[in-house]
């Protein structure tokens, strides 16, 4: 996996990163045994994580419109027990957030000591669709890569590891999903005549993720560029990246508080 995650010391351009990266394997199907085998070995070391209670993991996924954050929710994280599990999705901030600073909403639905949270969108939103769209003036928005550093050290340094994933598209690739969309009643619902002004800015998008990922990869928090273009391989990518970050950490389940060695169950 080492060739997806970024390193502190070594800026990158997402132009370098191929989305339609399949590397590995034969075929598609191939890919999907390994992710079930993967799914049934997170599902084991979740139930060990949320029984140990000591620490827990907190899964960013961030992407361009229709890159694939709910698809990964739905195919991988949705493979655990949903009770070790809680999905946040960040949309337009609330009156109430906005009358916060911009990590207060992010601050609380951080994961709880043996919980796996994951953020559809994040705190990141702060330095890409507040700088695209000129919500705060660059003094502003530029002071944030480093407070949000501080801000995810902060978390390792209380027993939250974290991964980042940029699941990467190619802006073709959005096209044929934005039209799929469109054209497919059942799916209509996710369309919205917005997305195509968003899509208009791609290039001022692709900057500010580069600037995101160069200035917040950290040897605590990496980024991972997930090349995106085919789903199959970015739900393996994804799968396989947790279960190894979840073998890392090495959750154990805790022994009985009391003997149970004489316990007798009568009939």
């Amino acid at each position: 996996m080492d060739q997806y995650g970024l390193s502190p010391d070594k800026p990158i351009k997402l132009s370098d990163f191929d989305p339609d990266d399949g590397e590995g394997f034969k075929s598609k199907s191939d890919a999907q045994r390994q992710l079930r085998k993967d799914l049934m070995r997170i599902r084991v070391l979740q139930e060990a994580l949320y029984a140990e209670h000591k620490q827990s993991l907190l899964i960013v996924l961030q992407a361009m419109d229709t890159g694939g954050k709910d698809g990964t929710i739905e195919h991988v994280c949705g493979a655990v027990n949903p009770q070790g599990v809680v999905v946040t999705p960040f949309k337009v901030p609330s009156a109430e957030e906005l009358a916060h600073d911009f990590l207060w909403r992010v601050h609380k639905v951080t994961p709880a000591r043996g919980m796996i949270a994951v953020f559809n969108r994040s705190h990141y939103e702060d330095v890409l669709v507040v700088r695209v769209h000129d919500l705060a003036p660059k003094e502003v928005w530029s002071q944030r890569y480093e407070l949000i550093n501080q801000f995810e050290k902060h978390l390792t340094a209380n027993g939250v590891v974290i991964l980042k994933f940029f699941l990467h598209i190619s802006k073709a690739e959005q096209k044929e999903r934005l039209l799929d969309r469109l054209n497919t009643p059942d799916k209509q619902w996710k369309f919205a005549v917005g997305d195509l002004k968003e899509r208009a800015l791609w290039d001022q998008y692709q900057e500010a993720y580069e600037d995101a990922l160069n200035k917040c990869t950290t040897a605590a928090a990496p980024w991972y560029v997930i090349p995106a273009n085919r789903k199959w391989y970015r739900n393996y990518l994804v799968a396989r990246i947790i279960r190894q970050t979840l073998e890392a950490m090495n959750p154990q389940f805790p022994q009985p508080a009391e003997d149970l060695s004489q316990v007798v169950i009568e009939d």
